[in-house]
């Protein structure tokens, strides 16, 4: 099922009927500040599973996120993160970047693996947002690869949702998709590492 929901004024009744989705369990196929991501609520395991196969991983061992609505948020999952990473954090969110810190007691029984670190994103995107505030919780994501051997990440979410529609409970139409992922950044040590250069820029953030 393929659900337009405008990209930048949510209508709140469908960011409902996509939560609904979400509650019972269900996979979405969800548009973020970079690419399409496969999203589910954090609270279901077995929907953390399905992202996992969707994913072509073993379980505990997929490349999977948390989508948080705010610093705040992001509290509650990852220990004690030192003042100079949170001051990094703190100057790109929201924005295109994942930052992998380290994981709360809560992230492997989350993910049912001994996962130390986790990789957070609070993207700058309407309705990825609209929907963890309406969830009350976060997501669990990993972003969509498409079919075609040259371009990595499907735009078009029409095309998105012929290949993979019938996989996931929903397509969330949000208009034309990004073609590159997060910069991806690790907080966990003494100093940020840079591990993907990715669509948030680097200059005055580190």
């Amino acid at each position: 099922m393929l659900l337009a929901i405008h990209p930048k004024n949510p209508e709140p009744r469908k960011i409902q009927m996509v939560v609904d989705r979400l509650k019972a369990g269900g996979v979405v196929i969800c548009p973020t500040d970079t690419v399409y991501a496969y999203v589910c609520s954090a609270m279901h395991s077995r929907a953390i599973e399905q992202v996992t196969r969707l994913k072509g991983a073993k379980p505990g061992k997929a490349d999977l996120s948390l989508i948080c609505r705010n610093l705040s948020q992001l509290s509650l999952y990852s220990r004690h993160v030192g003042t100079p990473a949170f001051r990094i954090m703190k100057r790109a969110l929201p924005g295109p970047y994942t930052f992998i810190v380290p994981a709360s007691g809560e992230i492997p029984k989350m993910f049912k693996s001994n996962k130390r670190t986790v990789g957070i994103r609070v993207p700058d995107h309407p309705i990825a947002l609209a929907l963890v505030e309406a969830l009350d919780g976060p997501l669990v994501a990993a972003s969509v690869h498409g079919q075609d051997p040259i371009m990595h990440h499907t735009t078009d979410p029409e095309i998105i949702e012929s290949e993979l529609g019938h996989q996931v409970d929903l397509v969330i139409d949000g208009g034309t998709g990004g073609v590159v992922g997060s910069t991806v950044i690790d907080l966990s040590g003494d100093e940020p590492v840079v591990l993907r250069d990715g669509m948030g820029p680097l200059e005055g953030l580190l």
